[in-house]
């Protein structure tokens, strides 16, 4: 009997694994087509209904609207490329939930330019038949410099 509970935990434990590498690899995936300005591809990591607080706490619902708040301004200069650093995934064993933290930062003009606002974020991903998607994300700034701290946070 305790060799079939130690079968179990052991299968628990290595589906865990395998669904946070499934989760970084996926942010990763999705930072490249960020950073290669492919939105439709950045998109698709999103359910439709995904929910994002921008840093600054400008709320986004929907992929489209998520979407639409990564095209980039018509001068080049003022882009601002986004990269998710993950730190830490944690799986469900019950649900197909994950929960996903990490550090972000916004690279002025180029993936490898400065950076000039950065923070932390949150999310959580749901396991679908098309594999693991971001349903709702939160990113808050707390660092900045030069041009990323023109902006105004929402009250």
């Amino acid at each position: 009997m305790i060799w079939i509970i130690g079968m179990v935990l052991t299968a628990l434990i290595a589906q865990t694994t395998a669904d946070q590498q499934a989760v970084r690899a996926a942010r990763t995936a999705q930072n490249k087509a960020i950073a290669a300005g492919d939105l439709d591809r950045v998109a698709s990591f999103w359910t439709e209904d995904v929910t994002v607080r921008r840093a600054l706490g400008q709320p986004l619902s929907g992929r489209d609207a998520a979407r639409k708040a990564l095209e980039p301004p018509p001068d080049p200069a003022a882009r601002l490329i986004y990269q998710r650093l993950t730190k830490d995934v944690e799986v469900s064993p019950t649900w197909p939930l994950a929960f996903e933290t990490g550090t972000w930062e916004g690279h002025q003009s180029t993936p490898g330019g400065p950076v000039v606002i950065g923070g932390r974020y949150s999310a959580q991903w749901v396991k679908r038949a098309e594999g693991w998607l971001i349903r709702s994300e939160v990113f808050v700034a707390l660092h900045c410099r030069g041009a990323g701290c023109e902006s105004r946070a929402v009250p």
